[in-house]
């Protein structure tokens, strides 16, 4: 949840391809239905899953000990170790779950094909954790952290993947004084703990103008809440990173709070953290929306929540340069790393890249990027480590629209040779002719 990618927070068979865009759909094979955990949907204009994500599901990267996603689950959730551990609530949700239920607005972009993965119209794969907020919640859980596979469409490159991993944390509590008070006593024990640590913290307001509380929450309540979810956050990062980082005295970690907007919190942030020279944003936070909570069946509580890619902090601490390596099977990867420990990456290989262009005209002006990057992966899965669009270009006379596109070729594990990739570069013309409809300049 409360993830804003830089650019992005999860089995079955089938063998069909559709396009997002129903004016592309003339072009594909289309099933009538597909399975999809052991239970059967019929497709429809929404339905856009694709062979390679597919593949994918059945993975659960963050179940798989020793595994960097795994160890860093692990140690979030030895920071909370009175919250309830999920982590196998199925991918699948309807549009109600991931969207509507956390006050999306209507037209939000993230509700796109162009965005997010759909069975059909009334079923998809979550794009975020937060789609299982009030399921959660309903069932009077009131302290939890969630770690699933999600799955966005995406680009192709270094840091971009279709599907990456999120932790969701959330806490709730009673809105009565006594209740109230005793978060304010849990966050002076806080307070005292990170004053005894080397961690130097930019804050900014609780509240303000541009970042309200909720009108339905008093002032107190909110600024305690506020406090509390940063206090926690603060406390999460510096387990994480001050060990890595080398923090001392005179160097401590240094963590900033920046005002953000999300459609299910308010107040909103998000959380930097300074280092190896450079800031890099960990995670979104904020108080959850009391409509959340009302539709959960819990009106009387209030609290904050949390959601990080897994992935993101991975690649940080571990120095990982391909987000692709994760999915890795070769045993010079997984064997690098102990369960519970955080050991830096050693490249075992570093094979030169191959690039091919392909320059075509677009059959329908609607046809996005994501359509196209879908049908690499499926033809060439992780052999593509990158792809660009290197030149946009529109007929003036015929207002046909041309795209050239660079696709960078590159195995973790051997030299690709110039067959090879000929072979693949032809193979993703043919397919991107055969679902595409495209026209080869």
């Amino acid at each position: 949840m409360l993830l804003s990618r830089s650019r992005p927070l999860y089995r079955f068979t089938f063998n069909g391809w559709i396009s997002t865009s129903p004016s592309i759909r003339k072009f594909t094979n289309t099933p009538s239905s597909i399975r999809v955990l052991e239970e059967t949907y019929p497709t429809d204009d929404y339905t856009n899953l694709t062979p390679s994500i597919l593949s994918k599901l059945s993975r659960r990267l963050h179940a798989q000990k020793g595994h960097p996603i795994s160890t860093l689950r692990s140690l979030v959730e030895s920071h909370f170790p009175d919250f309830s551990h999920l982590s196998s609530l199925s991918p699948v949700v309807t549009p109600y779950q991931n969207f509507d239920s956390l006050s999306f607005p209507a037209d939000h972009p993230g509700r796109a094909k162009t965005d997010s993965y759909y069975i059909n119209k009334n079923a998809m794969l979550r794009t975020h954790t937060s789609a299982h907020e009030v399921e959660i919640f309903s069932r009077g859980i009131e302290r939890w952290l969630l770690t699933a596979d999600v799955y966005r469409r995406d680009e192709i490159d270094a840091s971009h993947y279709p599907v990456f991993h999120q932790m969701e944390g959330a806490k709730i509590f009673d809105t009565d004084a006594s209740s109230i008070e005793r978060v304010e006593r849990e966050c002076q024990l806080l307070e005292r703990q990170l004053a005894a640590s080397n961690i130097a913290i930019e804050d900014v307001q609780h509240m303000s103008e541009t970042n309200p509380a909720q009108t339905s929450h008093d002032m107190r309540s909110s600024e305690v809440t506020a406090k509390n979810l940063k206090l926690c956050l603060n406390s999460l990062l510096y387990k994480l990173f001050a060990g890595v980082a080398g923090a001392t005295k005179d160097d401590p970690l240094r963590v900033r709070w920046i005002e953000a907007y999300f459609p299910f919190t308010s107040p909103s942030f998000e959380v930097e953290v300074f280092f190896r020279g450079k800031w890099l944003e960990i995670l979104g936070c904020g108080v959850v929306l009391q409509s959340t909570l009302d539709r959960a069946g819990v009106a009387n509580k209030m609290g904050w929540a949390f959601g990080l890619g897994l992935e993101r902090i991975a690649m940080i601490l571990y120095s990982i340069p391909d987000i692709r390596l994760f999915w890795s099977e070769d045993a010079r990867f997984l064997s690098q790393f102990t369960h519970g420990k955080i050991d830096a990456f050693k490249p075992y290989s570093r094979y030169p890249p191959s690039h091919r262009d392909i320059s075509f005209w677009k059959s329908s002006s609607d046809m996005h990027d994501n359509d196209l990057y879908d049908v690499i992966r499926d033809v060439a899965g992780d052999l593509v480590e990158d792809v660009a669009i290197i030149d946009r270009f529109t007929h003036q006379k015929t207002q046909r629209h041309s795209l050239t596109v660079r696709v960078i070729y590159r195995s973790f594990d051997r030299s690709l040779v110039n067959e090879e990739v000929n072979v693949l570069q032809n193979r993703v013309v043919s397919r991107l002719r055969e679902r595409l409809g495209v026209e080869i300049r």
